[in-house]
């Protein structure tokens, strides 16, 4: 009996043994041989960068820069600097001065090759192939956000969703949604009118952001789910949860979340942590694993109650909901072959994303217009005169909003100063060639977005300066090189609802400055923080008066 007993703990033993070593070699493969590979292919074309540690990469050395930066830092919030980059990012400044325009470096076993070349970002613009994509890992450590829908993912499977969503978003489409967003624009309008009088009449201080974060919510939900809004409502506010529950955890890790995460709570992370295999650690289960997976159930089963109301025919709205539906029905590439989604994942999966890409960064971007025009009262007075005169006392239109040049021309510059992406981040699925450089298959392709926005090469020695003069005759006469300003990404991947963005910009800014004026409030302290997009750490805190 013992000598049976020691030999199923010897065979226990062995067996894990043998998949100790496996997952050794496994992690060296993966962590060592194939990341060397890929940066000597480059390094053998020219390529540099700074060397990467086992397991960390190069997150050591942004971690030293950024606090070296930090530590030159003074904490004057009083004074607003638009070159928030060279303290909140300022590794890419270093090693762009240190390596040139285009380098590589490492976040663990992600390799990215950084480009900040004007002439490579213009032939990246016009790259049609399917051969460039979404990297693999948005899917994987952001998939109770984004699963595969059009954001993330890439190949025939994005082509049929673009194919799909995009037409929704089309400027005819968009110009049927503006009585919808004057609509919903009207009661935050009247939310502060009723603050002002409980604060004696005259003046308020409101954090704006927030209220401009759920007038965005009820303009998408209005937009997109129709007579479905109260339930869309409902699928927001679960999401808005989600992506929070999800930034306390380290899910996956990607290049995005090394970068947050060290910059937000570096402190907290100890490297014996990031040592374990972190593709995995997203299913153990933990308590803030547990969370995401509970609101994920709850989101998708909400989701496809919807999408179920639609295909048994109980709302017929030709809206964005409507198409998802459709579009689910018949996922397959142009060539009829099934693209192996199912239609539950599909209707879920571009729900979520609809809502990720349309809410938060039309609301940031909104909060930032006004802090500008908050800061430079001589823009906003002549933007307000513009908007008077346009509108004549009236709703705002499609007729109208294309009038609104001066507008049109602040909502450019702030874009430009703070867009709502940091990156254009791509991967090579095969090898491409991209202006002489062969960029292997597997390698990150990333655009630090702020670089070209702020280059004086570009804009003039007043780059980081706010000035919507400069796009007084568009975009083609505000920068050297047009491809350069990108706000909205680039090439066929370019955002499916820009024009549906900058119309809701238009009308809501329109109507905010049609009935209020907009001071700094003596609160508000200016400290933009990387948060996946870039936004006011503190909040906006403004003075609001009626007009």
């Amino acid at each position: 009996m013992e000598d049976e007993v020691d030999l199923k703990v010897k065979l226990i033993l062995a067996v894990a043994l043998g998949g100790s070593v496996v997952l050794l070699v496994w992690l060296y493969n993966v962590m060592v041989v194939k990341t060397h590979r890929l940066r000597l292919k480059l390094q053998n074309q020219g390529i540099r960068g700074p060397s990467p540690s086992f397991l960390l990469g190069n997150i050591p050395d942004m971690r030293r820069i950024q606090t070296q930066a930090q530590s030159l830092q003074k904490d004057d919030y009083s004074s607003i600097a638009h070159d928030w980059l060279s303290t909140l990012l300022p590794y890419f400044g270093k090693w762009r001065n240190e390596y040139g325009p285009v380098f590589m470096y490492s976040t663990g076993n992600i390799q990215i090759l950084c480009i900040t070349d004007v002439e490579m970002v213009k032939e990246m613009s016009l790259h049609t192939s399917l051969s460039l994509g979404k990297p693999s890992y948005l899917s994987k450590d952001r998939g109770p956000l984004l699963g595969k829908g059009i954001l993330s993912s890439s190949g025939p499977l994005w082509a049929h969703q673009r194919k799909i969503i995009a037409p929704e978003f089309f400027p005819d489409r968009v110009k049927g949604m503006v009585n919808l967003m004057a609509e919903a624009t009207t009661s935050l309008l009247r939310s502060w009118e009723s603050r002002i009088e409980r604060e004696g009449g005259v003046v308020a201080d409101i954090t704006v952001d927030e209220d401009l974060r759920s007038l965005s919510a009820d303009i998408i939900s209005k937009t997109s789910f129709g007579s479905s809004y109260s339930k869309g409502e409902e699928i927001f506010s679960k999401l808005q949860t989600l992506q929070k529950v999800m930034s306390k955890g380290i899910i996956g890790i990607p290049a995005l979340r090394y970068l947050s995460l060290y910059i937000r709570q570096s402190q907290t992370l100890h490297s014996n942590i990031l040592k374990f295999s972190v593709s995995y650690e997203r299913y153990l289960p933990t308590k803030n694993n547990k969370e995401v997976r509970k609101l994920e159930k709850q989101i998708d089963t909400m989701i496809l109650e919807l999408g179920k109301q639609r295909m048994e025919g109980q709302h017929q709205e030709q809206d964005l909901l409507q198409l998802i539906v459709e579009g689910a029905n018949s996922c397959s590439d142009h060539n009829g072959n099934s693209l192996n989604f199912s239609r539950d994942r599909f209707i879920i999966d571009n729900c979520k994303n609809i809502y990720f890409a349309g809410h938060e960064t039309t609301a940031i971007t909104a909060s930032w217009s006004l802090m500008l025009l908050a800061a430079h009262p001589d823009w906003q007075a002549q933007a307000r005169a513009e908007v008077l005169e346009t509108c004549k006392g009236s709703l705002p239109n499609a007729d109208s909003l294309k009038r609104m040049k001066m507008l049109t021309m602040v909502i450019q510059e702030t874009l430009r100063l703070y867009p709502p992406a940091i990156f254009v981040i791509r991967e090579a699925l095969e090898d491409i060639n991209i202006k002489g450089i062969l960029v292997p298959k597997g390698m990150n392709i990333q655009i630090p977005i702020p670089v070209l926005h702020q280059s004086p090469e570009l804009w003039g020695p007043d780059a980081s300066k706010f000035n919507p003069e400069r796009f007084v005759n568009g975009v083609l006469g505000a920068c050297k090189a047009p491809q350069a300003y990108m706000p909205f990404g680039l090439g066929p991947r370019i955002c499916a609802g820009q024009h549906f963005a900058m119309t809701e910009l238009k009308v809501v800014l329109s109507l905010l400055l049609s009935r209020f004026s907009f001071s700094l409030s003596p609160e508000y302290h200016h400290s933009p923080a990387f948060r996946l997009v870039v936004q006011p750490e503190h909040g906006v805190c403004l003075q609001v008066r009626r007009v």
